[in-house]
């Protein structure tokens, strides 16, 4: 581990610890994909809308999931470059439990308020059954859901990220395979749907135990190796918060361009929609490099290497900013023909072609920002690394979309993410200013 972190080429250590991370998104984009397809493939609109209302809840228990996962990761990077490994060994072994209790505590509280949940969570007496039926499964299901991201982020410290990419690719690809039988030759429907993601969950999770078990010497998964200060906790939840803040804004921000859109129609939501699949391909590519750099970039950060260092971190601006300026061009010459391949309807070609030049315009900016909030999420830095997260499709995106559809209506509700993005990047640069770190000489 030392060697990679130490004294390896930046290149070479950081292509060895982002790509199997980047593969991982890869193949997480393809599920999501394919996901859809086979929800969509029912033909009933009652079960797909209903899969969709429940949907959200997945998403936030994936955001649970990083407090533990991210926070934890953050801390034991650092912990490993400032050498004291017995206390990032006794982190591993909290994030491991307290993941466990956190899915407990989530599974109890959706299973006794289901139903002001589900009211919450939009479901109409069309898609009641369908919605309950999604949302039990996952209920369920939560304690594995949210506890997966812990060891999933927990082993690239310690350098296993192949090992993480492995477990993580092996319960996506289950996942894929079991969904059309489950919700069509078993004929469960939106039940089948969010048991196929349960039950790749739990083997994805195993195989992530048993590698923390076989191939990790610094990680616990012992329940007496838990016992950390309350200045550690609260370095796991100073960092994990934030990290887990951009799922939820994400969230909210296709709520918000959603209802904004919806005055002009079904059809523009849906191009919007499609549009927004499309330019996940950039952004799933961008967050693997980026997470992928964090274990390094934390363990630099608390080894003191200023020079390895901004190496690293200008090494990861470098690699994010030149695949997102490629894929941009790509997307923005022949946008027609990827939304074509999702729908060939006239009319959202049209405009989901326009909504997906507009989205993906500042993604090179966009993947900047991310480059330095998970830079300031492995050094420990929690207030840029929350108001990064927050803001760029939160407080900034939000008020950007009111006063642009004000303003300029459909053009502005369409060009309102490019817009947050360079405001947020210029933010980012404030942050960058007033937090670089001053390594003592």
């Amino acid at each position: 581990m030392n060697e990679l972190f130490e004294h390896a080429s930046i290149k070479r250590a950081y292509f060895t610890l982002a790509l199997p991370v980047v593969l991982s998104m890869a193949v997480t984009l393809i599920y999501n994909m394919v996901d859809t397809f086979f929800v969509a493939k029912t033909g009933n609109p009652d079960l797909v809308a209903g899969v969709s209302q429940g949907a959200p809840i997945f998403t936030l228990m994936i955001a649970l999931g990083d407090i533990f996962g991210l926070g934890g990761s953050s801390v034991i990077s650092r912990l490993f470059g400032e050498q004291r490994d017995k206390l990032a060994r006794f982190v591993s072994g909290y994030c491991f439990y307290a993941s466990i209790i956190c899915g407990i505590i989530v599974t109890a509280i959706m299973v006794i308020f289901q139903t002001p949940i589900l009211h919450l969570l939009g479901a109409s007496p069309s898609t009641w059954k369908y919605a309950r039926e999604y949302y039990l499964v996952i209920a369920w299901g939560a304690v594995f859901v949210i506890f997966g991201l812990s060891p999933t982020n927990i082993l690239r410290t310690e350098g296993l990220a192949v090992q993480s990419m492995i477990a993580s690719m092996v319960g996506t690809g289950i996942n894929i395979i079991l969904n059309p039988i489950f919700i069509f030759t078993c004929g469960l429907g939106a039940a089948g749907s969010a048991l196929a993601t349960v039950t790749s969950t739990v083997i994805g999770d195993i195989l992530m135990v048993y590698y923390l078990r076989t191939k990790s010497k610094k990680l616990s998964t012992s329940i007496h190796e838990t016992k950390i200060s309350w200045k550690l906790q609260f370095e796991i939840y100073a960092i994990g918060i934030p990290a887990s803040v951009t799922n939820i804004m994400a969230t909210f921000a296709v709520a918000m361009t959603n209802r904004y859109l919806i005055t002009y129609g079904a059809d523009s939501v849906a191009a919007m929609g499609i549009a927004m699949k499309a330019n996940m391909i950039i952004n799933m590519i961008m967050v693997g490099f980026a997470f992928g750099a964090q274990p390094l970039i934390g363990y630099v950060y608390g080894a003191k290497d200023e020079q390895r260092f901004n190496k690293v971190v200008k090494f990861d601006i470098q690699v994010v900013a030149s695949l997102a300026i490629i894929l941009t061009i790509i997307l923005f010459i022949f946008a027609p023909h990827v939304i074509r391949i999702f729908m060939n309807d006239p009319k959202i070609v049209a405009e989901g072609s326009l909504m997906l030049r507009w989205l993906s315009i500042s993604t090179t900016l966009a993947g900047i920002i991310l480059v330095f909030t998970t830079m300031f999420q492995s050094m420990g830095k929690a207030t840029p690394a929350f108001w990064l997260s927050f803001c760029r499709q939160g407080l900034i995106f939000g008020v950007t979309i009111s006063i642009l559809a004000k303003l300029f209506g459909y053009t502005g509700i369409i060009a309102a993410q490019a817009a947050a993005d360079c405001l947020t990047f210029i933010l980012a640069l404030i942050f960058y200013q007033c937090y670089k770190p001053h390594f003592k000489k």
